[in-house]
């Protein structure tokens, strides 16, 4: 695939607009061309460092380049319902945001579908900006029933930040900037993991490191390691297991999930 083309469809079979990388002209009334209109997949983390051109709340810029509608999937963390809307704030892991959903409370259909904490939601929608807080104004939110969409849309988002700062396959003009919470440039010295991991272990206690190491050493499967499986391998007990844990998020190491308690190591 020699350019980011034709994205008609969000890979689970929702018709979302399309995606198109290459140039597309306006229409013929002026205005804003299809390719403003398009849809990108995000993580949370571009989200929140998008470019607000001119400070306008509106117009935002991920990768240089325009942004309308988007797409991501997190976990919710929290929900605030009101008569009219409700606010959830969703987690990918690379961070934290609010997306509000204007709901029909007499309306019975998939867009008013109950959505629990801590469940799994794909978001399209638009970046929004009041008194310098952003948030997601929501057009669908709908329940990810197979997680294997939650891996599918990071490499879909990869692919579609690395066409925009490297160019199509085969081009190399990156400026090295990551959509991943701390850089991601552990592999541009050929070791992919040992620079990033063994710098910040440093910083971290014996027992976080300990912990670690019982991590890296077996693979924890597509969920990772929960707290009982950590508690087996290390001899910690929960509490230090879960005290250990907190240092390792804090520094970007590992991250969590299907619960709170289940961890897995953070590969750059």
């Amino acid at each position: 695939m020699s350019a980011y083309t034709e994205f008609n469809k969000t890979g689970y079979g929702d018709d979302a607009g399309g995606f198109m990388a290459g140039s597309q002209s306006g229409s013929q009334g002026g205005g804003k061309s299809y390719q403003d209109e398009s849809l990108r997949p995000v993580t949370i983390k571009q989200i929140v460092e998008a470019e607000d051109v001119a400070g306008s709340g509106s117009d935002f810029k991920i990768d240089g380049h325009p942004i309308s509608q988007l797409t991501f999937i997190g976990q919710i963390r929290s929900v605030n319902e009101q008569p009219t809307n409700a606010t959830y704030r969703i987690d990918d892991g690379t961070g934290q945001i609010e997306v509000k959903k204007w709901t029909d409370p007499e309306a019975k259909d998939d867009n008013n579908v109950k959505l629990e904490v801590d469940s799994f939601v794909r978001v399209f929608g638009r970046l929004k900006s009041f008194h310098n807080k952003r948030h997601v104004g929501a057009h669908v939110l709908r329940p990810v029933t197979d997680f294997n969409e939650v891996n599918y849309h990071t490499l879909e988002a990869t692919y579609a930040h690395l066409f925009y700062t490297r160019g199509p396959a085969g081009q190399q003009n990156g400026n090295g900037d990551s959509m991943f919470v701390d850089g991601g440039n552990g592999a541009s010295n050929g070791n992919m993991n040992g620079g990033q991991h063994s710098g910040k272990l440093t910083q971290c206690s014996p027992a976080a490191r300990r912990m670690f190491q019982a991590m890296s050493s077996t693979s924890g499967g597509a969920e990772g390691f929960h707290l009982q499986t950590v508690t087996g391998q290390t001899g910690m007990s929960a509490r230090e297991v879960i005290d250990a844990a907190d240092e390792l998020l804090g520094q970007g190491l590992i991250y969590t999930t299907v619960d709170d308690e289940t961890w897995a190591v953070l590969e750059y």
